[in-house]
């Protein structure tokens, strides 16, 4: 079940809600006062090695040009 931001219309307090896809929409109320609230953007901040569970390594960046960004030529 996905977590979902929502930010109070009055007081501007942010919280989050598990709630089913079929209900996104149906913004729940503030819990701290009661008021309507909108759903947010959420924003994901994770490293891909984070979520494949290895460790991140510095990379060399590619050598060369074409349109690839490679040393290929294409």
């Amino acid at each position: 079940m996905p977590i979902y931001e929502y930010a109070c219309k009055s007081c501007t307090n942010r919280f989050e809600k598990l709630q089913g896809i079929k209900s996104m929409n149906d913004a729940p109320p503030c819990p701290l006062c009661g008021s309507d609230s909108d759903r947010q953007l959420s924003v994901v901040s994770y490293l891909i090695a984070d979520f494949i569970g290895e460790t991140p390594t510095a990379t060399t960046p590619s050598q060369g040009g074409g349109c690839c960004g490679g040393a290929c030529g294409c």
